[in-house]
């Protein structure tokens, strides 16, 4: 039997030198919430991670079988889909699922594909008043029901009071919606109640969707997701944002279905040997150059400082909850993950990421960022999503932040070629700041090898 996730003592167990999150958080102008001040460190066991999930299509297919045709994954917002006909097609690893607005506050969900022949209902999003095949005319209505065949008569075979679509369970949280291909799926608010729990305080369905970019990355999945769940990499990789971001004092809290690893900002790293001005910690967080001034914090720290500006810049759109959130809130790297894929950030971080195979090719993926935004009045159209050319740099959509992407994806296809010539058969993480990594693939290993996992 495999080993079990441990808890952890916060106050005693083995961390970074300088200033615990929680430390930072004594500091906060404003009364921090309680979700903030939950800590639940685990020790995830030391199980070797097999190169063969990276580079084994056999893997892959395992992946398939018992990960993505029964797990809850994230498929569209609500607001992709607003009025009824709406649809939206989700693939995942070759698999191909239409959501659809079937009429007023119902979503429903089926495979992608005709009882007739098979072909593909729907090629594309877009808005319909009946679910019809292009092939030969099969039509069935917008809640899955049997409407009509072409020549019913050559059909006498065909019961047509139970040709419905096959209907998959579908969930919403939070204005996302949740599918499961599997139809005798274990509930989804089980699934969820840890994630929904910490989000009570920071309500996404209230934000609508401003940007949607979607870029092909040419590595596996799992490569591409890990580089976003860990902030142990900032020193090697992200060197110009290391006077500005408390990398390896991160704060990394694991549960059943999610995981999140707070990094704190406007303040430096710990592995800086040096002392460093407020000046030096705001020309880092501003990304300014040499040359330009520096904003003078009127005798206030950097990081309430910065979060004032924060709620000024916001409150326009947000109104009076940018007085309730804390500095911490503010300013802060609050990342979550949901087990497998979906990566939602709390209080104004707005980043929400998705990571899946692309198709059945083990070597490449699709990686995904959304951006939400609090507005006043009516509800922004919620931006499609739109795809970047194979080498487009992130930051030509994304600014500063696309600019940090640019750096993670310069290493994803590395760390695929890397893993392809290694003579290493597994990987070694470390024990608390690549806790999320760790219980991702513990995760992995009960749903995909069978250990007992949780659906």
């Amino acid at each position: 039997m495999a080993e079990a996730i441990q808890d952890l003592n916060p106050d005693t167990m083995t961390r970074s030198p300088g200033l615990t999150y929680q430390q930072l958080l004594d500091q906060d102008t404003r009364p921090v919430p309680a979700v903030l001040r939950e800590q639940s460190p685990k020790l995830i066991p030391d199980v070797a991670v097999p190169v063969e999930r990276y580079t084994t299509k056999a893997y892959h297919d395992l992946e398939v079988e018992r990960l993505w045709k029964k797990v809850w994954q994230f498929a569209c917002r609500e607001e992709d889909i607003p009025e009824v006909g709406d649809h939206i097609r989700y693939d995942i690893a070759g698999l191909s699922f239409l959501v659809v607005r079937a009429e007023k506050g119902v979503i429903k969900a089926f495979p992608n594909a005709c009882l007739h022949r098979g072909r593909m209902l729907k090629e594309f999003d877009g808005r319909a008043t009946e679910l019809r095949c292009p092939f030969h005319g099969f039509a069935w209505e917008l809640d899955g029901c049997f409407k009509d065949l072409p020549a019913q008569w050559d059909f006498p075979h065909i019961n047509t009071k139970k040709f419905d679509l096959p209907e998959i369970p579908v969930a919403t949280w939070a204005g996302f919606v949740f599918i499961n291909p599997d139809q005798n799926a274990a509930p989804f608010d089980d699934f969820i109640a840890d994630l929904a729990r910490h989000f009570k305080r920071w309500d996404l369905s209230k934000l609508y969707k401003m940007t949607h970019y979607a870029r092909v990355m040419p590595c596996n999945w799992k490569i591409a997701q890990e580089a976003f769940c860990e902030a142990y990499h900032v020193n090697a990789t992200h060197p110009q944002i290391l006077e500005s971001l408390g990398d390896i004092n991160s704060q990394v809290d694991v549960y059943e279905n999610c995981a999140r690893v707070i990094t704190p900002s406007v303040t430096p790293s710990p592995l800086i040997d040096r002392q460093l001005s407020d000046e030096d910690v705001l020309r880092s967080m501003m990304d300014l150059g040499v040359n330009e001034p520096v904003p003078n914090p009127q005798g206030k720290m950097p990081r309430a400082w910065m979060a004032q500006n924060s709620r000024e810049s916001l409150r326009a759109a947000a109104g009076s909850l940018v007085d309730e959130y804390c500095d911490a809130e503010m300013v802060d790297n609050l990342d979550y993950t949901l087990f497998p894929n979906f990566h939602p950030w709390g209080a104004f971080n707005r980043v929400v990421y998705r990571f899946r195979p692309n198709g059945n090719d083990h070597r490449s993926s699709i990686m995904e960022c959304i951006l939400l935004a609090p507005f006043e009045g009516e509800r922004p159209h919620a931006a499609k999503m739109l795809w970047l050319e194979p080498d487009q740099k992130w930051s030509t959509v994304y600014g500063f932040l696309g600019r940090v992407f640019d750096q993670d994806v310069f290493n994803m296809p590395k760390v695929q070629a890397g893993l392809e010539a290694t003579y290493s058969k597994t990987l070694y993480l470390s024990r608390y700041n690549e806790a999320k990594v760790r219980w991702l693939h513990f995760k992995l290993g009960e749903w995909v090898e069978g250990q007992g996992g949780s659906q």
